[in-house]
């Protein structure tokens, strides 16, 4: 008897417990929404999947202008990659990788 009334309590308390996340969850999304932070999560969350970075990001990692020329900023790249194989930092020498992808495309 006495079994059967914990198993019970703790099913119902499983159950509020559940119901009360749920509840809490759908009241933090439509604060988020509220404030437009889903949004910019969302957006850097699908920019994330894409690997991919602006156009001035890349620029910024290179530093270049718009009106450097391309032979300009393969050196750049060359320089900082180099530089950074010396140092052993992989995740600068993957960021100066994806600005040359990036700069690459906009210049084709």
């Amino acid at each position: 008897m006495a079994t059967r009334i914990l198993a019970n309590l703790i099913v119902m308390g499983g159950g509020m417990f559940a119901k009360a996340v749920v509840k809490a969850y759908h009241e933090a999304l439509a604060k988020a929404l509220q404030n437009g932070v889903a949004q910019e999560t969302l957006q850097n969350t699908v920019r994330g999947a894409r690997k991919m970075m602006t156009e001035q990001e890349a620029r910024q990692i290179l530093g270049v202008t718009e009106g450097t020329p391309w032979g300009e900023i393969l050196q750049k790249y060359d320089n900082l990659f180099e530089k950074n194989s010396e140092k052993g930092s992989f995740y600068l020498q993957s960021k100066v990788h994806r600005a040359k992808e990036c700069l690459e495309a906009v210049h084709r």
